[in-house]
């Protein structure tokens, strides 16, 4: 018997499905991309919102910026797991079975990302008013730079780390252990998932203050760290010996700072 339209589309959901993550990706770093070049030659919009008072545009500005740098850093070491949920999904429809689109796990996961970049545009402003950030958004304090390096090595040996990689690394796991019905269900797991990404990589993106937020450098490198963290055989390993080179760099740098 013939496939109908429909059947033919479920087949190639992985495919669809990865294509729709490239494409996501692709745009959110040509943004990025585009946008620090902007800054660099002082024609952005984001320029404004880099001394005194914000104005609303300014903000929700600013919070877009996050937002898209957030898709473009996390959305490709999630990819694993968007491709087994919707590989699930397909599976389950053909027997028959109810399935929600894993576009709400999508959902779900980056609204978690989302809560995160709001809270990092309000450091960001309180920063910026304490003047303590440069016009690339990187810190000017030595000292406050190494304290967040520090923090950011530390993490990288806590059990709380340890414990939300493990879930990252083991998409299969997550979803024998955490699946739920319905379109409701789909959400409430992609906001499980973005919490343990969360408290996975929380403190590695705050190393965007320390190289600077608008350094397509450090968002590039820390986006891959992140992909080799979750997906590399020896990433918690790997991990660990990020902890002992961020904490040996910031002290040097408080250091620095005090001397």
């Amino acid at each position: 018997m013939q496939a109908s339209p429909l059947e033919r589309l479920l087949r190639h959901d992985r495919r669809w499905m990865l294509g729709g993550l490239s494409l996501v990706i692709v745009l959110c770093w040509t943004y990025l991309i585009a946008e620090a070049a902007l800054m660099a030659r002082g024609g952005s919009l984001l320029m404004t919102a880099t001394g005194g008072a914000w104005t609303l545009l300014e903000a929700g500005l600013m919070l877009l910026m996050w937002g898209l740098m957030m898709v473009a850093m996390m959305l490709p070491s999630a990819a694993p797991m968007l491709l087994l949920h919707a590989t699930l999904t397909r599976r389950r429809r053909a027997r028959g079975e109810a399935a929600a689109a894993t576009g709400l796990f999508a959902a779900g996961y980056l609204i978690v990302w989302m809560l995160f970049s709001l809270v990092a545009v309000l450091l960001q402003y309180g920063l910026q008013q304490a003047v303590l950030l440069s016009p690339m958004l990187a810190l000017t304090s030595q000292g406050v730079a190494g304290l967040v390096l520090i923090g950011a090595g530390l993490y990288q040996w806590s059990p709380l780390k340890e414990a939300c990689l493990r879930h990252c690394r083991s998409p299969l796991e997550f979803v024998l252990t955490r699946w739920r019905e319905g379109r409701r269900g789909a959400l409430v797991m992609g906001l499980h998932h973005g919490a343990y990404c969360l408290g996975c990589c929380w403190m590695l993106m705050l190393l965007l203050f320390v190289g600077g937020v608008m350094s397509l450098v450090w968002i590039a490198g820390l986006a891959l760290w992140v992909l080799v963290e979750k997906l590399a055989p020896a990433g918690h390993w790997l991990g660990r010996l990020l902890g002992g080179v961020l904490v040996a760099w910031g002290g040097m740098a408080l250091w620095a700072a005090l001397t």
